[in-house]
């Protein structure tokens, strides 16, 4: 009865899919088979939850695209898997020690560069925390973090990346060993999900704390945003203060993070003062100039995971960077006539750019457009897993990739740049340690 029950669905779900695109469109669909059957499907529920033909036109286009839904592999538990397609990491040729996020899909990385190339995050200059695992065993509880509860260090299907594993609880708080924060400063990580599903409740959520108690508390002066997990409904992404004991601000804020939280998405943070920004990849999200408590000593960040059902639904960060920022990089390469920045993130072993380091290049070109006399010369920089060989090779082409990106995406003059790479050969920062090898990955933009 169940199996007559779902066919029924599936042929009205997609009669009434039919109904609203060109019969050209409809062809389309049926040669898509089940995963078209699976995408009607959602698309109609969707389309009844939200009560709106924008919404559904939406999920049809989605469903219309060649090769942005397809089949994701799933666990030993029939959960689907995040997308790693590649080893995330920033080393020379190692595959380990990456401050990337998961790589995007095959044949959408301009695609990528192209919708990132008017995202405004930019990282902070000097890193003060990061950590991407690969100095602690699988299995174990990370050395550089603190908890009071449990939490491992995990892989997820074949890639080599490594993910701490959150326990869920309302008073479980996971706690980087990060020094007291400055006044600007920028906040990075990378989330996997496994086991969501449209019963997934609103109440599942991931918190990041900004806050003045070392330990397992709220603190009397913190601000916090959370992400929502929520499959079944867009829930949007709350934040609230708290200043000497007294809240003054908790609101949600509109988002259907829904597809996102599914994909590996990469959260980016900025703390300007009392300015709070947050990002869900390239999408500016949060923007509230006075969230964060003014002159509290505001030293530890905290994640704590809420309303996930043991067993099933599970949640992992990864790539955890914190940097000192507030630096405009184009009024300091016009100044001083150089900056040096290790935001410019590649995949690993290669020269593609990550999508989320174009906030960069932006307001580099930016400085360019500005200077109208001004020449660059780019130089690129790794750390020194690998060949000396190797590492130089790949330090010219990423300062070769840095320039293109510049010339193709914001029109900036060939002519008007130079490059060269370094390799290993110029390191500042101690290549013993995952931290140091972060600072020697870099690129310099020199005046000429």
């Amino acid at each position: 009865m169940k199996t007559k029950d779902r066919s029924l669905k599936t042929v009205l779900s997609i009669f009434f899919l039919i109904a609203f695109v060109s019969s050209a469109d409809a062809q389309i669909l049926k040669k898509l088979g089940k995963r078209a059957e699976k995408a009607a499907e959602r698309a109609v529920e969707r389309r009844v939850e939200q009560e709106t033909t924008k919404k559904t036109d939406e999920v049809l286009d989605s469903i219309l695209e060649p090769g942005k839904k397809g089949k994701k592999p799933t666990d030993k538990d029939g959960n689907p898997m995040p997308q790693n397609e590649k080893p995330n990491s920033e080393s020379s040729d190692s595959g380990s020690n990456s401050e990337n996020g998961p790589t995007a899909p095959k044949n959408e990385g301009m695609k990528s560069i192209q919708v990132y190339s008017k995202f405004d995050f930019v990282p902070g200059d000097k890193l003060l925390f990061f950590d991407d695992f690969n100095n602690d065993f699988i299995g174990d509880f990370p050395s550089k973090w603190n908890t009071d509860a449990g939490g491992e260090i995990v892989t997820l299907g074949d890639s080599p990346q490594r993910w701490l594993e959150l326990k869920s609880g309302f008073s479980i708080y996971y706690i980087p060993d990060i020094p007291q924060l400055p006044e600007e400063y920028t906040i990075e990580f990378d989330i996997a999900a496994l086991g969501l599903d449209r019963g997934t409740s609103s109440t599942t959520k991931l918190a990041i704390y900004i806050s003045d108690d070392e330990y397992f508390k709220k603190g009397d002066n913190y601000a916090y945003a959370e992400i929502p997990f929520c499959q079944y409904s867009a829930i949007g992404i709350t934040i609230e203060n708290n200043i000497n004991k007294k809240r003054l601000i908790r609101s949600t804020v509109k988002a259907d993070l829904r597809d996102e939280i599914l994909e590996n998405p990469h959260v980016s943070i900025a703390v300007n003062k009392q300015r709070y920004r947050l990002w869900v990849n390239e999408v500016k999200y949060i923007d509230v100039p006075r969230l964060v408590p003014n002159g509290a000593i505001l030293n530890t960040v905290k994640f704590r995971a809420n309303g996930f059902k043991d067993g099933k639904e599970k949640v992992f960060i990864t790539n955890l960077k914190v940097a000192e920022g507030g630096v405009d990089l184009r009024r300091k390469l016009i100044s001083e006539g150089s900056v040096s920045t290790n935001g410019i993130l590649f995949d690993s072993g290669s020269a593609n750019i990550q999508p989320q380091s174009m906030g960069i290049i932006r307001q580099i070109s930016q400085a360019l457009q500005q200077e109208a006399g001004m020449n660059l010369k780019i130089v690129g920089h790794t750390d020194a897993d690998g060949s000396d060989d190797t590492n130089l090779v790949l330090s010219k082409k990423r300062a070769e990739a840095v320039k293109n990106a510049l010339v193709s995406m914001y029109n900036v003059s060939s002519d008007r740049l130079t490059t060269d790479g370094k390799g290993e050969t110029e390191p500042i920062g101690d290549n013993g340690t995952t931290d140091g090898k972060a600072q020697n990955r870099r690129v310099e933009f020199i005046k000429q």
